[in-house]
């Protein structure tokens, strides 16, 4: 078989990270649902396809064809390691589970035990996709697993029971927002701690080219202060609008003619909602993220300073 090179680099994705409609177009491939019908064996296959295709083997196969594969892979291979993800962990299960869970958050909001399940619930499923996209260079001991799942879990109850108290004698509607107060909490305390060891001994930053240049703990704050403003801006157009929607549904009496109608209709409208809140969303900041050499370490700077040619960027992944 004759070795070609290949024709266009699949070590980037095919749209341009730079521009946010990239981005999105990127994600929208990667986040795509139908991603998880795809079964190991499609999944290897695709791999070994695109390894063959870097190696210059299979340059009869249409671009399209490559690409197929290549999302395929991002969806379901870890970016840094190379592994394959646990499959509720991926960003293409993020639709189907999320919407069930959410849903089931909103519709069985009034009472104690229906609060602790469904948060537990949430923050265990939350507790898997930060552990599953987390940095490949920061392994996560069990230890901070647990005990940053205990204190996402004990956020999301404490914030949901007392705000449920407290909104006893206010208007439904304040109620129904309960719900996403508990998540935006849970996941400001989640996401660092499930990350903190990043946070005490760095992320790699690397040049444009991907050779590595030291360890920073600046830009691990900064990647996983962005990792948390995206997820709680995914959780928002689903958690904040459809209320208004089932708060109006409401009122009208549709719920006491059809009282079983509350559950689908929410599951239905947080799937709607999640199929594009979820790719928009992680695209608000790049995933190779940047950071100026004059922003990290001053003993990583006298580094950089020192190289041959010191670039202007440096580059990280900021995880998902």
């Amino acid at each position: 078989m004759s070795i070609l090179p290949p024709q266009f680099n699949l070590d980037a994705p095919r749209f341009d990270q730079s521009s946010y409609s990239g981005r999105a177009k990127h994600f929208f491939s990667t986040t795509n649902p139908l991603n998880c019908l795809a079964t190991d064996a499609h999944l290897d296959a695709a791999k070994d396809t695109v390894d063959k295709y870097k190696r210059g083997e299979l340059n009869h196969l249409s671009e399209d064809e490559i690409w197929a594969a290549k999302n395929l892979v991002d969806s379901a291979f870890h970016p840094d390691t190379g592994e394959k993800m646990f499959l509720p962990g991926r960003m293409s299960a993020q639709v189907p589970f999320n919407m069930t869970i959410t849903g089931c958050m909103m519709t069985f909001y009034k009472t104690t035990p229906a609060v602790v399940f469904w948060q537990w619930v949430n923050q265990s499923f939350n507790a898997l996709v930060n552990y599953t996209n987390r940095s490949g260079d920061t392994p996560i001991p069990l230890a901070t697993l647990g005990s940053s799942y205990c204190a996402a879990t004990g956020a999301a109850l404490g914030t949901a029971l007392g705000l449920n108290h407290l909104t006893k004698s206010m208007p439904p509607l304040v109620g129904r927002m309960v719900p996403f107060c508990a998540v935006a909490a849970a996941n400001c305390l989640n996401i660092p701690l499930m990350r903190r060891l990043e946070l005490q001994e760095g992320i790699m930053l690397e040049t444009k080219e991907g050779e590595p240049v030291g360890i920073s703990k600046i830009a691990a704050k900064e990647g996983i202060g962005m990792v948390t403003i995206s997820r709680i801006a995914m959780a928002m157009p689903g958690m904040v609008m459809i209320p208004l929607v089932m708060n109006s549904l409401d009122s009208k009496g549709l719920f006491k003619k059809y009282p079983k109608a509350n559950l689908p209709i929410q599951v239905t409208l947080v799937g709607l909602v999640l199929t594009f809140a979820t790719p928009l969303c992680c695209a608000i900041f790049e995933q190779k993220a940047s950071i100026k050499p004059t922003a990290v370490e001053s003993e990583l700077q006298a580094k950089i300073k020192s190289m041959a040619n010191p670039p202007e960027l440096l580059y990280y992944n900021k995880g998902l």
